[in-house]
């Protein structure tokens, strides 16, 4: 755009939404910004397993944050995103314009995949969902990083709470057989009781029915066992897949409407093999600053290069002490080389502490 000031509008105030924020205000300095964010504070969602277990974990102020690095933050829920007149629309009926818009949206747990999930389970997906849970035996369910970081980080803090991870699959299964091995004997060195080979058919109010109609009692249950993507992008019009992400090409602009970019997990972004990039914070800082550079750089007249991307390494914590660091190849499959230990929690730890920086927080 020439002769007047480009409007960039970031919904979105996580990892991705953050990072993008953060370069276009250094980068793109004849344009204003606006990130909008139901929430007043960031809180790292890659701590939200240590928060569940009662720990203090670092808030900061989003409008203060914003505003020392030039963008302006606006506190709404977007209720509707109209393409074709460019425009969002907040709750209480306020619209913002925009030229240039990011969707960093995130995801949430889904909660309603399987019956009582809604009315009855715990969650960490997101600041609101933490809450205290009751004394006595607490349920996780899902074998994913996100089950096992919480069911370690949970035995670990209450010694006196039994804690049961249920799962399709063995915890961290599709990790390497040397992180497997570690994550199992890591969690049973913990207390916590493993149920591999299981699948929930409902969530009550004192526990779980499986399948095969066992019920496993308990005073909580935990899900973690799937994510979902707000429906705003499917309900304005936008090219979505099942899920609801949005189709993206090789410069994370929609496929259907391209003044619109999108990063984070409320994304579908081709990677290594063609496979779709996964829900991480791994991949929602470096894809919010791609598409901050992709922006600075066709303001300018020039097309950017296609997002190149790959993983280098998981982390997954077993408490305070203990973590999993499984390398990987190119194309997102484990390596061989594997840290573990009190190594592992140390590297894990500066990885949380850097993604932090990383999104302007530090």
């Amino acid at each position: 755009m020439t002769g007047q000031q480009q409007r960039i509008v970031v919904l979105g105030a996580g990892y991705a939404g953050l990072s993008a924020a953060r370069r276009l205000a250094s980068k793109a300095r004849d344009a204003a910004i606006t990130v909008v964010d139901t929430r007043a504070e960031f809180v790292e969602r890659v701590r939200l397993h240590q928060a569940a277990a009662g720990q203090s974990i670092g808030r900061w102020d989003l409008r203060e944050l914003l505003e020392r690095k030039g963008a302006e933050f606006v506190r709404a829920r977007v209720t509707e995103l109209d393409p074709d007149a460019k425009q969002v629309r907040l709750d209480g009926e306020w619209t913002i314009g925009y030229d240039t818009l990011v969707y960093a949206l995130g995801s949430a747990a889904d909660r309603t995949s399987v019956p009582g999930v809604a009315d009855y389970a715990h969650s960490v997906a997101t600041p609101e969902d933490v809450r205290a849970l009751p004394a006595g035996p607490v349920i996780v369910v899902g074998a994913g990083s996100t089950g096992i970081e919480l069911a370690a980080e949970l035995a670990e803090s209450h010694r006196d709470s039994q804690v049961t991870l249920l799962g399709s699959e063995e915890p961290g299964g599709w990790l390497s057989a040397r992180a497997v091995e570690h994550i199992r004997s890591g969690l049973t060195a913990l207390g916590v009781e493993i149920r591999s080979g299981v699948k929930v058919a409902e969530v009550l109010p004192g526990g779980v029915r499986l399948v095969d109609g066992t019920v496993v009692p308990a005073a909580a249950v935990v899900w973690t066992a799937g994510f979902t993507v707000p429906a705003l992008a499917r309900r304005a019009g936008l090219a979505v897949d099942e899920q609801g992400r949005i189709r993206t090409d090789e410069t994370l602009r929609s496929v259907s409407h391209p003044d619109i970019y999108a990063a984070g997990d409320a994304a579908l972004i081709d990677g290594p093999g063609g496979r779709p990039l996964r829900m991480a914070c791994a991949t929602a800082l470096p894809t919010g600053s791609y598409v901050a550079r992709a922006i600075v750089t066709r303001a300018r007249g020039t097309e950017p290069e296609p997002m190149t991307f790959r993983y280098h390494l998981q982390c997954i914590s077993l408490g305070r002490r203990d973590a999993v660091i499984q390398f990987l190849d190119a194309d997102d499959t484990p390596a061989t080389r594997v840290l573990r230990g009190r190594t592992g929690a140390w590297v894990k730890e500066r990885i949380v502490r850097f993604a932090g920086s990383a999104a302007g927080m530090r």
